[in-house]
């Protein structure tokens, strides 16, 4: 098999145009036809079928670009092993969390490790889907669940809970409720609860909605969420390690809560001695501790 036009099929499959593929591969769109041409008759098989609005892999085709997909992210892990034997920590550092996790306390935290590391590049990945590390699709992943995927290493980084929160404008404004029952008088901001999220997260929220609530407002993910409530638009269910970076908003009705949720840290083994990693987990365990300190201090634990 010609390694070449294998290469050349994976980047006419992933970006679906022979035009996109010649631009990423730095060849003529004509040259890229030939190849893939030259594949199918080596081959005797349809790889693509050609439409109007671009090309459409085969049943063969999809086998066909299913190998290759396996054999790009070996090839990725070989480099980022290659990479890694060096001492100094650079290179791309793929990296998975939830929407509400990774924007609102991972991000803003990130400039004190590009400080440190200013040759790394991060790819921040935010999804509530669990992506598969030993089939590379991340490097290391932050997740509100122990992972269940074997030859995974992972460590336990903290527990958080779901708690209820408005901004200080609401509460002059509008008063602090004094028990669930309150809560009718007041807009519940909450995530949908037909929307991926912490199990922990979306069974409080059901509890609260068995009360009398006239108003709500359901977001996606809890960066909305925060938004929403900063805005004063009401109460919201939020994790509460925001209590950190949001002075502003305070916590109403203390004695709900969801159950703890644990969060971990988790890289396949395959990439134990990475410099990347390590230098990611390091900074993530530093900013945990200094995270816990803040909130002995707020009288948060």
């Amino acid at each position: 098999m010609d390694w070449d036009k294998l290469r050349i099929f994976h980047a006419v499959a992933d970006a679906g145009s022979l035009t996109h593929a010649g631009d990423a591969l730095h060849l003529s769109q004509s040259a890229v036809s030939r190849q893939i041409r030259s594949l199918e008759e080596s081959l005797d098989t349809t790889l693509f079928h050609r439409h109007a609005r671009g090309l459409i892999l085969t049943e063969q085709g999809e086998l066909l670009f299913d190998a290759t997909v396996a054999m790009v992210k070996r090839i990725d892990a070989a480099t980022a092993r290659i990479r890694d034997s060096e001492e100094e920590v650079f290179g791309e550092l793929r990296v998975t969390t939830t929407t509400g996790f990774g924007s609102l306390w991972l991000a803003p935290r990130l400039s004190k490790l590009y400080d440190k590391y200013p040759d790394l590049n991060i790819d921040l990945m935010l999804e509530e889907r669990v992506l598969d590390l030993p089939m590379r699709e991340a490097d290391v992943a932050i997740r509100m669940k122990e992972p269940s995927q074997a030859d995974l290493i992972r460590k336990r980084l903290m527990n958080i809970r779901m708690r209820l929160y408005a901004s200080e404008e609401y509460i002059e404004k509008n008063g602090a409720p004094k028990s669930l029952d309150d809560m009718a008088s007041h807009r519940l901001i909450c995530q949908n609860t037909r929307s991926a999220q912490v199990s922990a997260g979306l069974q409080l929220v059901q509890q609260l909605l068995t009360h009398d609530i006239q108003a709500t407002l359901s977001v996606n993910n809890y960066f909305g969420v925060l938004q929403a409530v900063m805005s004063n638009l009401g109460i919201g269910v939020l994790p509460d390690y925001i209590i950190e970076d949001f002075p502003s908003v305070v916590r109403v009705l203390p004695d709900v809560e969801s159950i703890e949720v644990p969060v971990f840290l988790a890289y396949p083994e395959e990439l134990r001695h990475s410099k990347r990693i390590e230098a990611f987990r390091d900074f993530v365990q530093d900013e945990i501790i200094a995270h816990r300190k803040t909130r002995k201090a707020m009288g948060a634990i």
